[in-house]
């Protein structure tokens, strides 16, 4: 009866997002609510629940998302993320036009959320396919896979740094396993699948674009843009390796593990930023706090909607419906990382919304990890891998995809959705693989 509730309270959920549009944080409280009383609690029980889960969700990554929000903007907003793009692309030169677009895509999705990496680095793209003579899909799909692996794969983006706050996953583990299975599926799913593509190639729409490019000047050096983006990977990486080589109570591990911390290492980026890419640049105080203040108002619905995730999850726990999928669990041969996949690609192809498909899932495998010890780094990438499959036309992505593109719907299906089933898969084989491999 538990796992039945479940799935009326899942086809409600569905139901509300995408007969009635109803917002997802209305959403998944509404049924975070009814699924709790139909499992047997108390209706002050179940809103005391949704509160803690509310709160203990938020209390683990609001300081993350706001500083990455904070960080992404000014990256943005300041030109070095254009700094970025056209360095590499000079370097590159035009015949490795696309692993410039790939790398530029995997640095600045890091810091900042899909939508806005894809708006921000498609002027790029349309610049080199008019000054180039390059093919559209040949220049704009690696960037747009690399952007569409840092979602699935690698925090401190929102989405996977959000599921590990779920699962207690390593956030410095996860980036590791995340990049080795990042690397080959944005090689295959960028360069290698542009290139049969040709028959779908179209021209740059005309009129859809009024950005603003920033002039020589205005931009801060590579170097320092670059720095700005990247440091706090490095910083994280780097604690998860000295938790790796170093052992317990080391002076320089400890070191590391407060610096690396997901909070304090974007923290130590946004301070690096006002000054290297802010104020030495020109800008005074003021307006490189505006630029701060309004991109948190950018990323206050995501962050509402992953809270409601959270209090669907804490509801899960709470009414012992975790307990109960647990003792089904026992003595299982169906790998729980192919389960987290299985059920986060179905509810991505029902709901639409990637970020809802992995909360909602990672609430609902959660009691999967103490039950069968399976890695909670390889959990979140599982369910990150499962999360994006499939796109179609009830994921804002796809229109998003169609319309910079200009391509119809069909050929949107043969392209967008096709590549996005291709990172799902190739990261469940990578996830599976190295599951194998560290458990020899």
């Amino acid at each position: 009866m538990p796992l039945i509730i479940i799935a009326i309270g899942v086809v409600l959920l569905l139901i509300l997002m995408i007969g009635f549009k109803i917002n997802g944080f209305i959403a998944l409280v509404l049924v975070a609510a009814l699924v709790g009383i139909a499992e047997g609690m108390t209706p002050l029980k179940t809103i005391a629940s949704i509160q803690s889960g509310i709160g203990n969700t938020l209390g683990g990554l609001a300081l993350i998302l706001g500083f990455g929000a904070m960080l992404g903007r000014l990256i943005s907003d300041t030109g070095a993320a254009q700094r970025i793009a056209s360095t590499l692309i000079h370097r590159f030169g035009r015949n490795n036009i696309q692993w410039a677009l790939l790398i530029t895509g995997l640095i600045v999705g890091l810091a900042m959320f899909y939508e806005v990496g894809f708006v921000l680095l498609l002027p790029l793209v349309f610049t080199i396919v008019a000054s180039a003579g390059l093919p559209l899909l040949y220049v704009g799909v690696p960037m747009v896979a690399a952007l569409s692996v840092t979602h699935c794969f690698l925090p401190p983006h929102p989405g996977p740094t959000a599921i590990a706050t779920i699962f207690n996953a390593n956030l410095g583990t996860t980036l590791l396993y995340g990049l080795i299975i990042a690397i080959p599926t944005v090689i295959i799913a960028g360069p290698l699948f542009s290139k049969l593509l040709k028959k779908y190639e179209k021209e740059p729409p005309k009129g859809l674009f009024n950005p603003h490019v920033f002039a020589e000047e205005e931009m801060p050096g590579f170097g320092v843009s670059l720095l700005s983006a990247i440091i706090p990977v490095i910083l994280m990486a780097s604690a998860a390796i000295c938790e790796m080589l170093l052992p317990k109570g080391n002076t320089v591990r400890l070191l590391f593990e407060f610096i690396g911390h997901p909070a304090v290492a974007l923290f130590i980026a946004i301070v690096l930023a006002i000054f290297t890419l802010g104020l030495r640049n020109g800008r005074n105080i003021e307006s490189v706090m505006a630029i701060a203040s309004d991109s948190i108002g950018a990323i206050a619905m995501i962050m509402f909607i992953i809270a409601g995730g959270g209090a669907f999850k804490q509801v899960l726990v709470d009414s012992g419906v975790g307990n109960y999928i647990a003792m089904l669990m026992k003595g299982s041969s169906l790998s729980p990382l192919l389960m987290c996949w299985t059920v986060a690609a179905l509810l991505r192809v029902a709901l639409g919304s990637a970020t809802v498909a992995a909360i909602t899932t990672a609430g609902i495998v959660l009691p999967l990890i103490a039950i069968t010890h399976v890695d909670p780094a390889l959990m979140v990438l599982a369910v990150g891998a499962g999360s994006v499959i499939a796109s179609h036309v009830n994921d804002p992505g796809f229109w998003l995809f169609k319309g910079y593109f200009n391509l119809s719907v069909v050929e949107t299906l043969k392209v967008w959705t096709v590549m996005e089933t291709l990172i799902s898969i190739l990261g469940l084989i990578g996830v599976l693989m190295l599951n194998s491999v560290i458990h020899v």
